[in-house]
C-alpha cells in the first residue's frame, strides 16, 4: 500500500472470537450505553427544565452530560454493532470521523471539568465574588472556550494523523480508531509532528489537571474550617469521587498516548481504553448527582411528572375506548 488512497477501510479489534462471547459483549455494552443515556439524559432534562437549577454549577454540569453522551455515542454503538453482526470493518472516512469526534468530546470534557473546579473554588472560597466572577456572560464565554479548545485539538490531531500515508496494513488493535493505532500504519517520518502535538496536548492536559488539583486543595482547606462535621463530610464525599474519576481519566489517557512501545499489548490497550473512554461517561451521572440533593429532587420531580402524565394519558385513552364501545 503506497498511499492513503489505497486503504478504503480499517479492521477494528474484536472483544471476543467466539459468537457467545461476542453476544455477551454486545449486551454488556448495551447496558452500559443505556445507563449512560438514562443518567446523562435525566441530568440534561432536569437542569434544563427546573428553574431552580439555572445556576453556573448546573449550567456546566449540563454541558458535561452532553459531552459524556457524545463521547460514549462515538465509540460504543459501533463496537456493539460489530459484535452483533460479527464484522470488524470501518470505512476510512468513518474512522477519521470517529477519531475527530472522540477527541473533540474528550478534550472539551476535560476543559469543562477544569472550569467546573474553578466554579466550585469561587463558590466555596470566594462566595462574595461569585456573582461577579461567574455571571451569565462569563459562563457562556468559558463554555465556548472549552468547546472551541476541544474542536481545535480534534481538528489538528485528526488532520495531521490522517495526512500521514499508511503502508503497514489496516488492522487496528483497538475497538475504536485511536491516534497511536493509526500512527502504527505510517511509514513516513512525518509522524514526529503528531508526536509533537501529543506532547503539547499532554502539557496542556497536565496544566489543566494541576489547576483542578490546586482548586480542590484550596476547597479542602476551606472545608476543614467548617465547624460542622456533617458539612465537612458532605463536601469531602462530593469532591473526592470527582478527583478519583478525573485521576482515572488522566492516568489511563496518558498511558494510552505516551506509553513506551515495549509494554504495549492488545489486551492491555483494550482494558485501558475502556477505562478512559467508556467508564467515565457512564459513572459521571452517579458521581455528580448522588450527593446532590437539589438535583435528586429535580430528577424525582421530573420522573413523577412523566409518570403522572403517562398514567393520565392511559386513563384518558381507556375512558375514550370504553365510551366508543
Amino acid at each position: 500500500m503506497s498511499n492513503g488512497n489505497s486503504i478504503t477501510h480499517f479492521l477494528l479489534l474484536p472483544f471476543a472470537d467466539t459468537r457467545e462471547l461476542q453476544l455477551w459483549h454486545f449486551w454488556l455494552f448495551l447496558g452500559i450505553f443505556l445507563a449512560a443515556l438514562l443518567g446523562n439524559g435525566l441530568i440534561i432534562t432536569s437542569t434544563a427544565c427546573d428553574q431552580h437549577l439555572h445556576t453556573p454549577m448546573y449550567f456546566f454540569l449540563l454541558k458535561l452530560s452532553l459531552l459524556d453522551l457524545g463521547c460514549i455515542s462515538t465509540t460504543v454503538p459501533k463496537s456493539m454493532t460489530s459484535s452483533l453482526w460479527d464484522t470488524r470493518a470501518i470505512s476510512y472516512t468513518g474512522c477519521a470521523a470517529q477519531l475527530f469526534f472522540f477527541l473533540f468530546f474528550m478534550s472539551a470534557e476535560f476543559s469543562v471539568l477544569t472550569v467546573m473546579s474553578y466554579d466550585r473554588y469561587v463558590a466555596i472560597c470566594k462566595p462574595l465574588h461569585y456573582g461577579s466572577l461567574l455571571g451569565s456572560r462569563a459562563c457562556v464565554h468559558m463554555a465556548a472556550a472549552a468547546w472551541g479548545a476541544g474542536f481545535l485539538t480534534a481538528l489538528l490531531h485528526t488532520a495531521n494523523t490522517f495526512s500521514l500515508p499508511p503502508c503497514r496494513g489496516n488492522a487496528v488493535e483497538q475497538f475504536f480508531c485511536e491516534i497511536p493505532q493509526i500512527l502504527k500504519f505510517s511509514c513516513s517520518h512525518s509522524y514526529l509532528r503528531e508526536v509533537g502535538l501529543l506532547v503539547l496536548s499532554f502539557c496542556w492536559g497536565l496544566g489543566c489537571f494541576v489547576f483542578i488539583v490546586g482548586s480542590y486543595v484550596q476547597i479542602f482547606r476551606a472545608v476543614l474550617r467548617i465547624p460542622s462535621e456533617q458539612g465537612r463530610h458532605k463536601a469531602f464525599s462530593t469532591c473526592l469521587p470527582h478527583l478519583a474519576v478525573l485521576s482515572l481519566l488522566v492516568r489511563t489517557g496518558t498511558f494510552t498516548y505516551l506509553k513506551p512501545p515495549f509494554i504495549s499489548s492488545p489486551s492491555l490497550d483494550l482494558v485501558v481504553s475502556v477505562l478512559y473512554s467508556v467508564v467515565p461517561p457512564a459513572v459521571n451521572p452517579l458521581i455528580y448527582s448522588l450527593r446532590n440533593q437539589e438535583l435528586k429532587d429535580a430528577v424525582r420531580k421530573l420522573v413523577t411528572g412523566c409518570v403522572s402524565a403517562a398514567i393520565h394519558c392511559l386513563l384518558s385513552f381507556a375512558k375514550g375506548f370504553h365510551c366508543r364501545s
